[in-house]
């Protein structure tokens, strides 16, 4: 190999070689910035589950209303239960709800407020065994008394089905996503305009029965950006020592043999 091309070789390898270490680098440097936001959301959800219930925010201010900002505020509000089909949201187990583990249902139904519009509840946890077949007899009956109630819960807002979401079964009222203006619009529920656009994941009271069974929330995030970015670092760090004995060995190859 002539010198030019070796030295156009070892100039390509140094290319690639500065690439690779500079994509793992900022990969490791964005996994930090993620844990860095993480820890923020954690400490926002901390203080949001902790705090005092507040009012439902009004009307006028739903379509403002934010994920980022305003998912899990706890809250507390007047509203009957409407006798109308409720759904229920298969579930294998939580990730919020400590109390809850096994295969079960999440019961949504509507609410009346006072001002007339409607908000979905969610109002609990139903264990696979207690599920019913029938449309008169499932476990939010003894919820639809006609009467208004004091609940408590935290905001939640939609889940949008997946590319591989499973279908809902509307015949069965049975949903995989809490996709609620899909419920809303199959099982007629109310206007979209007469419908909030979140939901409330409820905490109190708890029926008598027990089911559904609804609970306060946890925060349960995963933590591990500190290990994917010292994985980054590290795979970096071989890369620039495997090029730096790459070049040394062509150094040596290439440097003149005394006579």
């Amino acid at each position: 190999m002539t010198a030019a091309a070796r030295r156009r070789g070892i100039a390509g390898m140094s290319l690639i070689a500065l690439t690779m270490v500079a994509v793992l680098l900022s990969l490791g440097f964005w996994q930090m910035q993620r844990r860095d936001e993480k820890h923020r959301l954690i400490r926002a959800l901390h203080e949001r589950l902790a705090a005092e219930p507040a009012a439902l925010p009004i009307a006028r201010d739903w379509p403002v209303l934010d994920p980022a900002h305003d998912e899990f505020r706890r809250v507390r509000f007047i509203a009957t239960y409407r006798k109308l089909p409720d759904a229920m949201v298969y579930s294998s187990g939580s990730a919020v709800r400590d109390d809850v583990a096994g295969p079960g249902t999440w019961a949504f139904l509507p609410a009346r407020l006072p001002d007339g519009r409607t908000i979905v509840i969610n109002a609990g946890f139903v264990p696979n065994t207690m599920q019913q077949r029938g449309t008169e007899d499932r476990a939010i009956a003894p919820l639809l008394t006609g009467e208004p109630a004091t609940l408590t819960g935290y905001l939640r807002f939609p889940e949008h089905p997946g590319l591989f979401a499973a279908s809902p079964n509307v015949d069965k009222r049975l949903w995989f996503t809490r996709d609620v203006p899909a419920m809303a619009a199959a099982l007629g529920w109310d206007r979209p305009a007469e419908l909030a656009p979140f939901y409330v994941d409820l905490e109190a009271p708890v029926p008598a029965s027990g089911v559904p069974k609804p609970g306060p929330l946890g925060v349960h995030l995963r933590d591990n950006h500190l290990q994917y970015a010292i994985t980054w670092f590290g795979l970096a760090l071989a890369v620039a020592v495997a090029f730096a004995f790459w070049l040394h060995g062509q150094r040596r190859r290439s440097a003149p043999v005394p006579g």
